[in-house]
Protein backbone atom coordinates (compact mmCIF):
# COMPACT_ATOMS: atom_id res chain seq x y z
CA UNK A 1 0.00 0.00 0.00
CA UNK A 2 1.36 3.34 -1.13
CA UNK A 3 -0.67 5.62 1.11
CA UNK A 4 -0.86 4.06 4.87
CA UNK A 5 -0.32 7.51 6.61
CA UNK A 6 -2.85 9.23 3.97
CA UNK A 7 -5.46 6.30 4.68
CA UNK A 8 -4.93 6.26 8.70
CA UNK A 9 -5.58 10.21 8.27
CA UNK A 10 -8.87 9.62 6.90
CA UNK A 11 -9.77 6.83 9.34
CA UNK A 12 -9.06 9.65 12.24
CA UNK A 13 -10.62 12.34 10.85
CA UNK A 14 -14.29 10.08 10.08
CA UNK A 15 -13.40 8.80 14.10
CA UNK A 16 -13.23 12.31 15.54
CA UNK A 17 -16.05 14.11 13.52
CA UNK A 18 -18.42 11.37 13.23
CA UNK A 19 -21.39 12.32 14.95
CA UNK A 20 -24.24 14.84 14.20
CA UNK A 21 -22.56 18.40 14.26
CA UNK A 22 -25.18 20.15 12.05
CA UNK A 23 -27.87 20.21 13.38
CA UNK A 24 -29.01 21.77 17.02
CA UNK A 25 -27.73 19.72 20.57
CA UNK A 26 -29.98 20.09 23.66
CA UNK A 27 -29.24 18.88 27.16
CA UNK A 28 -29.50 19.46 30.39
CA UNK A 29 -26.80 19.82 33.24
CA UNK A 30 -27.27 19.08 37.07
CA UNK A 31 -25.77 21.22 39.55
CA UNK A 32 -23.99 18.72 41.63
CA UNK A 33 -25.45 18.15 45.67
CA UNK A 34 -22.97 18.02 48.28
CA UNK A 35 -23.34 15.28 50.51
CA UNK A 36 -24.40 17.05 53.49
CA UNK A 37 -25.12 20.77 54.20
CA UNK A 38 -23.84 22.09 57.69
CA UNK A 39 -26.14 24.65 58.78
CA UNK A 40 -25.03 27.67 60.24
CA UNK A 41 -27.77 29.56 61.52
CA UNK A 42 -25.69 32.28 62.49
CA UNK A 43 -26.23 32.99 58.28
CA UNK A 44 -29.59 33.24 58.67
CA UNK A 45 -31.43 33.47 55.42
CA UNK A 46 -30.82 34.93 51.60
CA UNK A 47 -32.29 34.79 48.25
CA UNK A 48 -31.45 34.66 44.85
CA UNK A 49 -31.91 38.12 43.27
CA UNK A 50 -31.90 39.45 40.00
CA UNK A 51 -29.98 37.26 37.39
CA UNK A 52 -28.76 39.22 33.88
CA UNK A 53 -27.63 37.55 31.23
CA UNK A 54 -24.98 40.25 29.61
CA UNK A 55 -22.75 37.26 27.18
CA UNK A 56 -21.40 39.21 24.07
CA UNK A 57 -22.80 37.13 20.92
CA UNK A 58 -21.02 38.00 17.18
CA UNK A 59 -21.87 36.46 14.05
CA UNK A 60 -18.69 34.10 13.14
CA UNK A 61 -16.09 34.93 15.22
CA UNK A 62 -12.68 33.88 15.05
CA UNK A 63 -12.62 32.23 18.53
CA UNK A 64 -14.76 29.57 18.80
CA UNK A 65 -14.91 30.48 22.86
CA UNK A 66 -17.04 33.89 22.09
CA UNK A 67 -20.80 32.55 21.84
CA UNK A 68 -22.20 32.70 18.45
CA UNK A 69 -25.09 30.79 17.12
CA UNK A 70 -26.34 28.92 13.24
CA UNK A 71 -27.21 32.11 11.85
CA UNK A 72 -27.65 36.09 12.80
CA UNK A 73 -27.55 36.84 16.32
CA UNK A 74 -29.23 39.61 15.53
CA UNK A 75 -32.37 37.65 14.95
CA UNK A 76 -32.80 36.01 18.40
CA UNK A 77 -34.23 37.14 21.03
CA UNK A 78 -32.37 37.47 24.62
CA UNK A 79 -34.72 34.77 25.87
CA UNK A 80 -34.08 32.75 23.43
CA UNK A 81 -30.35 33.44 23.71
CA UNK A 82 -30.25 32.54 27.54
CA UNK A 83 -30.73 29.21 26.14
CA UNK A 84 -27.41 28.48 23.97
CA UNK A 85 -24.77 27.41 25.89
CA UNK A 86 -22.26 26.61 22.24
CA UNK A 87 -21.31 25.86 19.47
CA UNK A 88 -20.48 22.69 17.38
CA UNK A 89 -17.71 22.63 14.95
CA UNK A 90 -16.43 20.22 12.60
CA UNK A 91 -13.02 18.00 12.84
CA UNK A 92 -11.42 21.42 10.49
CA UNK A 93 -12.85 23.60 13.20
CA UNK A 94 -15.31 25.30 11.36
CA UNK A 95 -18.74 26.19 12.87
CA UNK A 96 -21.52 23.79 12.95
CA UNK A 97 -24.87 23.72 15.22
CA UNK A 98 -26.03 25.20 18.25
CA UNK A 99 -25.75 23.81 21.83
CA UNK A 100 -28.71 24.36 24.09
CA UNK A 101 -29.83 23.82 26.72
CA UNK A 102 -33.10 20.92 27.28
CA UNK A 103 -36.30 21.06 28.85
CA UNK A 104 -36.79 24.62 28.93
CA UNK A 105 -33.73 25.46 31.28
CA UNK A 106 -31.71 29.02 30.42
CA UNK A 107 -28.61 30.01 31.43
CA UNK A 108 -29.96 32.27 34.35
CA UNK A 109 -31.84 29.42 35.90
CA UNK A 110 -28.39 27.60 35.79
CA UNK A 111 -26.49 29.96 37.41
CA UNK A 112 -29.52 30.40 40.43
CA UNK A 113 -29.16 26.96 40.97
CA UNK A 114 -25.14 26.90 41.57
CA UNK A 115 -25.68 30.07 43.70
CA UNK A 116 -27.91 28.10 45.95
CA UNK A 117 -25.98 25.13 46.16
CA UNK A 118 -22.82 27.36 46.79
CA UNK A 119 -24.85 29.66 49.60
CA UNK A 120 -26.40 26.42 51.27
CA UNK A 121 -22.87 24.94 51.03
CA UNK A 122 -21.86 28.08 53.03
CA UNK A 123 -24.90 27.16 55.84
CA UNK A 124 -27.67 29.81 54.26
CA UNK A 125 -31.64 29.44 54.21
CA UNK A 126 -32.46 30.50 51.15
CA UNK A 127 -35.49 32.34 51.59
CA UNK A 128 -38.06 32.33 48.77
CA UNK A 129 -38.14 36.04 47.96
CA UNK A 130 -35.79 38.23 47.72
CA UNK A 131 -35.03 41.49 49.53
CA UNK A 132 -32.77 44.55 49.73
CA UNK A 133 -30.78 43.48 53.21
CA UNK A 134 -30.34 39.91 52.23
CA UNK A 135 -29.74 38.92 48.30
CA UNK A 136 -27.68 37.86 45.53
CA UNK A 137 -27.63 39.50 42.11
CA UNK A 138 -25.69 38.65 39.40
CA UNK A 139 -24.22 39.60 35.82
CA UNK A 140 -23.71 36.45 33.33
CA UNK A 141 -20.31 37.30 31.29
CA UNK A 142 -19.73 33.61 30.41
CA UNK A 143 -21.51 30.44 30.11
CA UNK A 144 -20.32 28.65 27.08
CA UNK A 145 -18.64 25.35 25.65
CA UNK A 146 -16.35 24.96 22.44
CA UNK A 147 -14.76 22.34 20.90
CA UNK A 148 -11.23 22.23 19.71
CA UNK A 149 -10.21 19.48 16.96
CA UNK A 150 -6.77 17.38 17.67
CA UNK A 151 -4.95 14.68 15.86
CA UNK A 152 -6.11 11.91 18.41
CA UNK A 153 -8.83 13.53 19.97
CA UNK A 154 -11.13 16.58 20.55
CA UNK A 155 -11.33 19.01 23.32
CA UNK A 156 -14.11 20.05 24.81
CA UNK A 157 -14.04 23.02 27.18
CA UNK A 158 -16.45 25.25 29.16
CA UNK A 159 -16.05 28.40 31.02
CA UNK A 160 -18.16 30.34 33.43
CA UNK A 161 -17.82 33.86 34.19
CA UNK A 162 -20.06 35.45 36.25
CA UNK A 163 -19.84 39.16 38.34
CA UNK A 164 -21.84 38.30 41.99
CA UNK A 165 -23.10 41.16 44.52
CA UNK A 166 -24.01 39.75 47.89
CA UNK A 167 -25.82 41.72 50.04
CA UNK A 168 -25.95 40.33 53.75
CA UNK A 169 -25.59 40.91 57.30
CA UNK A 170 -25.39 45.23 56.57
CA UNK A 171 -22.69 44.62 54.56
CA UNK A 172 -22.24 44.08 50.69
CA UNK A 173 -19.22 42.77 48.42
CA UNK A 174 -18.68 42.33 44.70
CA UNK A 175 -16.44 39.74 42.70
CA UNK A 176 -16.31 37.68 40.01
CA UNK A 177 -16.68 33.72 39.74
CA UNK A 178 -15.41 31.99 37.26
CA UNK A 179 -15.33 27.86 36.74
CA UNK A 180 -13.79 25.95 33.82
CA UNK A 181 -13.91 22.68 33.00
CA UNK A 182 -11.97 20.92 29.78
CA UNK A 183 -12.73 16.79 28.68
CA UNK A 184 -11.26 15.09 25.89
CA UNK A 185 -12.96 12.39 23.59
CA UNK A 186 -13.36 10.60 20.27
CA UNK A 187 -16.97 11.69 19.04
CA UNK A 188 -19.09 15.18 19.07
CA UNK A 189 -21.35 13.79 21.70
CA UNK A 190 -23.94 15.11 24.36
CA UNK A 191 -21.82 13.25 27.04
CA UNK A 192 -18.96 14.55 26.12
CA UNK A 193 -20.14 18.38 26.12
CA UNK A 194 -21.87 17.41 29.36
CA UNK A 195 -18.28 15.86 30.83
CA UNK A 196 -17.27 19.62 30.36
CA UNK A 197 -19.82 21.13 32.00
CA UNK A 198 -19.56 18.79 35.11
CA UNK A 199 -16.08 20.11 36.26
CA UNK A 200 -16.77 23.66 35.24
CA UNK A 201 -19.70 23.24 37.89
CA UNK A 202 -17.40 21.94 40.23
CA UNK A 203 -14.74 24.67 39.93
CA UNK A 204 -17.37 27.48 39.96
CA UNK A 205 -19.05 26.04 43.37
CA UNK A 206 -15.79 25.43 44.96
CA UNK A 207 -14.47 29.36 43.65
CA UNK A 208 -17.60 30.73 45.27
CA UNK A 209 -17.03 29.31 48.10
CA UNK A 210 -13.41 30.82 48.25
CA UNK A 211 -14.85 34.71 47.72
CA UNK A 212 -17.42 34.11 49.68
CA UNK A 213 -14.97 33.13 52.50
CA UNK A 214 -13.30 36.16 51.17
CA UNK A 215 -15.73 38.49 51.75
CA UNK A 216 -16.74 37.57 54.95
CA UNK A 217 -19.96 36.13 53.94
Amino acid sequence: MKHPAILLLGVLSIGLTSGCVTGRRSFDVAVPPADTYAKNTAKGAIAIGQITDVRHFENKPDDPSTPSVNGDVNDLSAEARSRFIGRQRSGFGHAMGDITFSGGQTVQIKVADLLREGLKRRGYDIAASASPESTVTTEIQQFWSWMTPGFFALSFEAQITCKVTVTSGGKQATFIVKGYGLNHGQIAKDENWREAYEPAFQDFLKNLGQQLDAAGF
